[in-house]
């Protein structure tokens, strides 16, 4: 199974989109600055090209993780050694991935654990997290809406762009 790199790619473009619109004043910008003890002053005196460089960066990361959360088939390739080039291909792998290479290789169904991983992994951080920051129930809430969202629509990209 050979990795499709735009789907990844398109992951980190995804993070940046979906936080210029969660974020904006007009729908949870304001919220999540109030309950961080930010100000707009404070937050237009970060270096952007830094911060958006390395959230790119880093969500091209979460982009490569989700792909063996959200395709199954690397769990067969995980049982032969990984498919690594080079490696003969045992017979039996190579018959189970043209029967069942693309089941389950949906938008839909990427989308959906990409949903129970923000849901079941990234909200529960975020929440302790918060809980020893004394942050409040909001700012949790708004932080962890925005990775379940973010995380349910790059799964939905990475399991179902073939």
């Amino acid at each position: 199974m050979e990795i499709n790199f735009y789907p990844i790619l398109a992951s980190g473009f995804v993070t940046l989109i979906l936080g210029f619109i969660w974020y904006h004043p007009k729908v949870f910008g304001t919220i999540w600055m109030r309950e961080a003890g930010l100000t707009e002053e404070q937050l237009s005196k970060g270096n952007m090209l830094k911060i958006f460089g390395l959230s790119f960066i880093y969500s091209l990361l979460i982009g490569m993780i989700m792909m063996p959360i959200v395709i199954h088939q690397f769990g067969a390739m995980g049982m032969i050694g990984g498919g690594a080039p080079g490696v003969v291909q045992p017979e039996s792998y190579l018959k189970f991935m043209s029967e069942y290479g693309t089941a389950y290789r949906t938008f839909k169904h990427g989308a959906f654990h990409g949903c129970l991983t923000g849901l079941f992994l990234v909200l529960p951080i975020i929440a302790i997290n918060g809980l020893f920051e004394r942050k409040s129930w909001k700012y949790i809430l708004v932080k962890g809406g925005y990775w379940i969202l973010s995380l349910t629509i790059i799964g939905a990209l990475i399991c179902g762009w073939v």
